[in-house]
């Protein structure tokens, strides 16, 4: 029998293992979509793919579908970690079931992971920083730390060089013009930035950042709206633009660079730095092409990144989905006692 994570009485495994779920419902995840479900059975965790939440206009192939998995992947695991639970990942462990995109066993009490520590209390301060950032630069220690951070989980980084940023400013507009005159891409971008109220997902105009001079543009989530940030008066001088790549171009190594994306991007919060994924230049097939030479043919791009140091001021939350959506919790041992059931 399987019910949503919401009855009390549970054995300390799986008290654990939901505690991770929930952490990681924190994770980026392409125009906020929150693409996964989590379903706990005994010691195991496993995570799903969310079909009817995958972008069929702007990610028909499924690569940010998974991109984002990997990140929530990598949260739940970090959780554990941090907790001083030893944790096995299988990840893609049923070719017949391919929806089903890792299972994590608890192998029980450990020591703790003390560099996990900082990155799991990033988890709830970590925000997509759209605002323009400042002239001060990234110092090149940081950059070989989110490097490092990238490279643990099995993926790579590339950190784009002066000469290469023509190539990356014009590749990510011309995609963003390109998509704006498709009906189907247009469509969709309304869906996901005018949800339904108390959905906990898209991208509301709150969080949006209004059309400015940049030296690489961002996504405009508003078109001819009212976006509810100001870019600011910076140009994003000091702004490193990273691209994020792996050996291969398929779901298991789409799931480890979602992994490696969210090792990232808590790295680059527990060190202050804000960060935006920029996904626009790798959703059509010419523009992600265009990052591969920028990569001089060694991998495939699986998303670009802007680090920098934002402008004072707080940013509005994401919304986020009520954990009783998106997590089970198969039969723990019983019956739930009196009382205790959904929705309580």
């Amino acid at each position: 029998m399987s019910q949503p994570s919401t009855w009390t009485e549970q054995t300390p495994t799986v008290r654990v293992l939901e505690a991770a779920a929930r952490q990681s419902l924190h994770a980026p995840s392409v125009f906020n979509t929150q693409p996964w479900r989590w379903r706990i059975a005994g010691d195991a965790l496993e995570l799903r793919a969310d079909p009817g939440r995958q972008l069929a206009a702007t990610d028909p192939d499924g690569r940010l579908l998974v991109l984002s998995c990997g990140a929530a992947l990598h949260h739940a695991r970090i959780s554990l970690t941090a907790l001083g639970w030893g944790v096995e990942v299988d990840r893609l462990p049923d070719p017949a079931d391919p929806g089903l995109l890792a299972r994590l066993r608890t192998t029980g009490p450990t020591d703790l992971d003390v560099a996990a520590g900082p990155l799991v209390d990033a988890i709830p301060r970590r925000r997509t920083d759209r605002r323009a950032y400042g002239d001060r630069p990234v110092p090149e220690e940081l950059l070989t730390r989110l490097r490092e951070a990238v490279e643990a989980q099995g993926a790579y980084l590339h950190v784009v060089r002066l000469d290469q940023m023509p190539m990356l400013a014009v590749s990510t507009a011309r995609a963003a013009d390109a998509e704006l005159a498709d009906p189907a891409y247009r469509a969709e971008l309304r869906e996901w930035t005018n949800r339904p109220a108390g959905s906990g997902d898209g991208v509301p105009t709150a969080t949006a950042v209004r059309p400015a001079p940049r030296r690489v543009p961002l996504r405009d989530h508003v078109p001819g709206g009212a976006a509810g940030l100001s870019a600011g008066t910076d140009f994003d001088r000091g702004a490193a633009y990273v691209i994020l790549f792996g050996e291969r171009d398929d779901p298991a190594a789409w799931l480890r660079g979602g992994e490696a994306l969210s090792a990232l991007l808590l790295t680059a919060t527990a060190a202050g730095l804000a960060t935006a994924p920029i996904s626009d230049a790798i959703e059509l097939a010419w523009p992600r092409r265009m990052m591969r030479d920028l990569l001089a043919g060694v991998g495939d791009p699986y998303l670009v990144v802007r680090v920098g140091w934002a402008p004072p001021g707080e940013l509005p939350p994401a919304p986020r989905r009520r954990p009783a959506d998106v997590i089970e919790v198969e039969d723990f041992g019983g019956a739930p006692p009196a009382g205790v059931g959904p929705g309580r």
